[in-house]
């Protein structure tokens, strides 16, 4: 972690919840949540119904404050040094123990889980309406037989690294993806990769079609009505340094230089000893900045009764 984020981070005092890096990359922080933290939370939005949350949008960030109340006020704060730090960039926020032993399989629950990461999104910015799911946020199954038209949904192969956010016209800075539950799962960890951490940036950066604009549309279960034009490193950060818009399977190119120059890109993510995985439990979720990494999923082992429900918030950050 570089020694700006360290300081930044040790000038904030944690109350309710500790910060960590994760074993498999120090770039990934863990936030954990304390029982107290998830019971004060719980009491302070007991008034507030999900269908309050959907319907008024500025309940969201009541339901946010009070998050970061529960928190002493230090979340919010911790949170954004996180994502504006290109070092860093992304956190995997869970409860202790002792509160996932308290989570039970039932709606009450998820609608509770909605709460929680609307609180988190709101915290550090404001989240796109999705039009898959006709919402601010998104729900979705995966199931061990699926015929829907992309690979979110596609249980037994690998949805390949990505950006989100390539085919519609709302930046996308950041994603949320939270686990509300999973029955019968083996592997089907996240995927992970930082830009900065691609053995074949430098490649990929500096080659000829990597600011050409592309064409990217979308399946028709998007509900997105239109395509878009970019090129893949399409802006550079307040250090000049790479952002990226990239998905394999939503690209359209129109030229041979176009279509080989993703598709060697697309070998070259998927082959980068750098991806690491990450083990996300029901109940918690994963944060990214969404053009400084790169995610994915890996398959999962077949099972009939295979199960698996998520949620999906991407918006755009707020100072």
């Amino acid at each position: 972690m570089s020694s700006v984020i360290e300081q930044k981070l040790s000038e904030i005092k944690c109350e309710g919840f500790d910060i960590s890096n994760h074993p498999s990359n120090q770039r990934l922080q863990v936030i954990t949540l304390h029982k107290r933290t998830i019971d004060c939370f719980t009491d302070l939005i007991s008034n507030w119904s999900l269908q309050s949350a959907e319907y008024k949008p500025f309940m969201r960030f009541a339901i946010a404050e009070a998050l970061d109340k529960a928190c002493g006020l230090q979340l919010m704060a911790t949170l954004k040094a996180i994502m504006n730090d290109r070092e860093t960039g992304a956190f995997l926020l869970e409860a202790d123990d002792q509160a996932q032993q308290m989570y039970q399989d039932n709606d009450e629950q998820r609608d509770f889980f909605v709460m929680l990461s609307t609180a988190v999104s709101h915290l550090i910015g404001v989240p796109n309406f999705d039009a898959m799911y006709g919402k601010y946020y998104a729900r979705f199954t995966v199931k061990n037989e699926d015929n829907s038209d992309s690979y979110l949904r596609k249980a037994h192969r690998r949805m390949e690294l990505h950006n989100d956010g390539t085919y519609v016209k709302e930046r996308t800075d950041f994603v949320l993806m939270m686990k509300m539950d999973e029955k019968n799962m083996e592997m089907g960890d996240s995927l992970l990769l930082h830009v900065d951490d691609w053995k074949d940036l430098e490649q990929f950066y500096h080659h000829p079609m990597a600011k050409q604009p592309i064409t990217w549309g979308s399946p028709p279960s998007k509900n997105v009505g239109y395509s878009i034009k970019h090129p893949v490193f399409f802006e550079e950060d307040k250090n000049g340094k790479p952002h990226m818009l990239f998905i394999d399977q939503f690209a359209e190119p129109e030229t041979m230089q176009q279509g080989l120059y993703l598709h060697q890109m697309s070998e070259s993510l998927e082959s980068d000893k750098n991806c690491f995985n990450v083990r996300v439990k029901a109940g918690s979720m994963l944060v990214v900045q969404n053009h400084c990494w790169l995610h994915g999923r890996d398959k999962f082992i077949a099972h009939n009764e295979l199960h698996r429900e998520l949620l999906r918030q991407r918006g755009r950050f707020t100072q």
